[in-house]
């Protein structure tokens, strides 16, 4: 019997360390029927000792899942029966601490406070221990929802200090402390210290990072706790990739009806509306609220903060009359809950607000009679997005991808926020072209947000030359978004009204067909503000022509017309250009190890370049093979058949038999985009680039990888070491990460000086 009981416990205590309440509240169960089961044979084991640890765990489950009826049945019987002294007082503290905190989460804050105090006098006696702590932290966590801080203050740095203390004397690990940093920086968030509140988090968010896996729910409370405070700190652009992956794990964990997704919806709301997102905010919380308003009793307390960002946010939009109203059940759920004074700071902002709604509506229907127009009126009362204003003192460019047909476009993308952290770029937009780019600028969307850069607008391009839609692969951060510009051309023009006389570089990572649209329809716009043009392409010999002609390189075969009608044109109007071919591309490969190495520090885009790249790699496989003429190769050139594939990926001689999948004989990869993108930042360009230069009508083009013999790199090794710690420091960066080394084999590149390498579905 008591071996049943010891298991049943074990795996409930497991569940419940990973957050899975349904799994622990079911072995709890079969814990506690256990012991009830010995007493009734008569089995020789302390009886309440073993019945009391089971009923506090499952009516913690129970309250996590919202069952609150049945985890306050379970504990008030307990209490009800039990001896006067209780057999063990402080687990008996534990059972009071227990309802205490499942009255908290119903806003029953008098009777939690009451049970709370019962608590920490029983367990003060003696040396100060974790017990203690707990219990002390748990009426701190019930003068903070009730609104008394100062005092909550007091009691989690009393707490904090007793879990030091046990850390100190290694009665515990270090993780015990994540839980006193977390309730006090929530404290302070509470109390406007925002800037030591978000290094209470952060201190528990390094602590989670390494002692749990990065999927823990704890992980994700950290996240989101910092992101909230970056946020309020007007750092909500840095603070999106960790609310992003804080809603992905809690959604994988609790599903999406849970009211630990809903906060991290909310919390993911209130960075968006940071950088002026508002309608990506709105969208959030309506789904938070969704879920609040079934999974807490109605008119909880714990709907109003969801409620108050729900209002400022509609206001936003230019919904003002829902914005009140919203505003005026935040008040009603209020009163209802809290007494007199409590949290009264809340409820003097809401009314506020209410009256600030009220006024600006009636200016509104003013301006309406006075014969305005309702779309003038509307555009004056919104909180518009602000322009994309940056700190950096890099380069300003506009970047054109076709980003998810291969993972170059998306590593070029984690390479250019690296850059942009180190004030070397300034990405001012970012146009995604090739059909269908509805789907192409909802996966930039997603990926500049979640590499914190939600700042950066996302425009539409055109069709890039394709005559059908091709394939963009799925990403988990792919996300459709009202702040996408339906029109990529008017958003680049709009970049270049606001910059200075020729300080603005273009960026080419697709086909030329929108950079020739750009040219064609607002040339003197890009005469007077295009520093340069930067192309990952190809030209024929430069030797061979009197100016620049663009070969058969992917980007340009998708639209040759448009390559040679951008190149013609910007030698004709003095537009400097650099092209990076595809030999460049070759001269520094990379070892499919460095994408496992990326995919460690578990950011959601590295774990998806490394499951695409496989993809990719076969699907170009399926090309290769297939006959020059086949309409299934797509823009693939003639030359890139399975010899060239073997060649290329392999290094060795093609097989007798074809296999139908090569990723496993895979050696090498090599990053065409991201090579161009540092092409872009000048000190990177003298310091790994041999240029080749033409001059045109007195302007100097640059050409890097003229051939196969002079592919334009200085030093393989240096290059890839400043490429591979530049990708590693954008997801670490953007996670808040602890540095963790890249283990690769540093002979590697030198080891293919004659040998050529190629990435993924890129044939340029």
């Amino acid at each position: 019997m008591e071996e049943r009981y010891e298991h049943y416990m074990m795996v409930g205590d497991r569940s419940l360390a990973s957050l899975d309440f349904q799994e622990a509240s079911k072995n709890y169960n079969m814990a506690l029927q256990s012991a009830q089961e010995g007493a009734m044979t008569g089995d020789d084991f302390k009886l309440r000792p073993k019945m009391m640890a089971p009923t506090i765990n499952l009516a913690k489950c129970l309250r996590e899942l919202a069952r609150y009826k049945e985890a306050e049945d379970i504990l008030t019987k307990y209490i009800k029966d039990a001896k006067d002294p209780p057999i063990d007082t402080r687990l008996h503290a534990r059972v009071l601490s227990t309802l205490a905190e499942l009255y908290q989460a119903q806003s029953k804050y008098d009777a939690a406070a009451k049970l709370h105090k019962q608590a920490v006098s029983m367990v003060r006696g003696g040396t100060p221990n974790l017990e203690l702590a707990g219990s002390i932290a748990g009426y701190a966590e019930t003068l903070r929802k009730s609104g008394d801080l100062p005092q909550a203050e007091l009691h989690h740095r009393e707490a904090l200090a007793i879990r030091t203390r046990a850390v100190e004397e290694k009665s515990c690990t270090e993780l015990e402390l994540a839980v006193s940093y977390t309730q006090l920086g929530c404290t302070l968030a509470g109390m406007h210290k925002h800037n030591e509140a978000y290094q209470q988090h952060h201190r528990a968010l390094g602590l989670r990072y390494r002692y749990l896996d990065f999927s823990h729910g704890l992980v994700s409370e950290s996240m989101n706790y910092c992101a909230e405070s970056l946020c309020a700190l007007g750092k909500g652009v840095e603070g999106i990739p960790l609310a992003l992956h804080a809603v992905e794990i809690r959604k994988t964990i609790f599903g999406t009806t849970h009211p630990a997704y809903a906060h991290a919806l909310s919390i993911l709301a209130s960075c968006y509306q940071s950088v002026g997102r508002s309608f990506d905010a709105r969208d959030c919380l309506e789904k938070c609220l969704e879920i609040c308003e079934v999974a807490f009793q109605r008119n909880h307390a714990n709907i109003i903060p969801n409620l108050m960002n729900y209002g400022n946010v509609l206001r936003s939009t230019g919904d003002l009359k829902k914005a009140r109203t919203v505003y005026q059940r935040a008040i009603a759920i209020h009163q209802l809950n809290f007494k007199e004074g409590q949290q009264a700071s809340r409820l003097e902002k809401c009314r506020a607000e209410v009256d600030k709604l009220k006024a600006e509506s009636e200016r509104r229907d003013s301006c309406s009679s006075g014969g305005h127009s309702s779309v003038e009126d509307l555009s004056s009362l919104r909180i518009h997005p602000e322009p994309h204003v940056s700190d950096s003192m890099g380069t300003p460019v506009i970047v054109f991808t076709d980003i998810g047909r291969d993972v170059d476009d998306e590593m070029a993308l984690v390479l250019l926020s690296a850059l942009r952290r180190k004030h070397l770029l300034d990405p001012k937009a970012v146009i995604a072209t090739l059909s269908p780019v509805r789907d192409r600028a909802n996966l930039a969307r997603g990926s500049l947000d979640v590499l914190g850069m939600a700042d950066v607008p996302v425009g539409i391009g055109g069709s890039g030359g394709a005559v059908k839609d091709l394939e963009v692969y799925k990403a988990v951060h792919s996300r459709s978004s009202e702040s996408i510009e339906d029109c990529g051309i008017t958003l680049a023009c709009n970049v270049l009204k606001k910059a200075n006389s020729k300080s603005v570089q273009i960026l080419c990572l697709a086909s030329l067909s929108d950079l020739a649209v750009l040219i064609k329809d607002h040339e003197e716009l890009f005469i007077s503000k295009v520093k340069e043009v930067v192309v990952m392409g190809g030209l024929l010999p430069i030797d061979s022509h009197d100016k620049l002609v663009p070969d058969t390189a992917y980007n340009n075969n998708c639209d040759m017309e448009a390559a040679r009608f951008v190149y013609e044109s910007c030698q004709e109007l003095c537009v400097p250009t650099v092209t990076l071919s595809r030999w460049t591309a070759y001269g520094c490969p990379m070892r499919p190890e460095l994408l496992d190495e990326l995919a460690r520090t578990e950011h959601m885009v590295a774990t998806n370049i490394r499951k695409k790249s496989k993809e990719s790699i076969d699907q170009l496989w399926k090309k290769v093979v297939l006959p020059p003429d086949d309409p299934g190769r797509e823009k693939l050139p003639s030359r890139c058949d399975a010899k060239w594939f073997y060649k290329t990926f392999i290094g060795k001689e093609l097989p007798a038999e074809l296999p139908t999948s090569v990723w496993n004989d895979v050696e090498k990869l090599n990053m065409y985009d991201p090579l161009a993108v540092l092409m872009c930042v000048s000190s990177y360009r003298s310091t790994h680039f041999r240029c080749t230069e033409k001059v045109v009508n007195e302007v100097s083009h640059l050409v890097v990888g003229v051939c196969e013999q002079e592919n334009g790199i200085r030093n393989r090794k240096a290059l890839f070491d400043e490429y591979s710690a530049l990708f590693l420091y954008a997801m670490q960066a953007s996670l808040y990460e602890p540095k963790i080394n890249i283990n690769y084999n540093s002979n590697f590149v030198d080891e293919v000086t004659s040998k050529r390498s190629a990435l993924v579905n890129r044939a340029a």
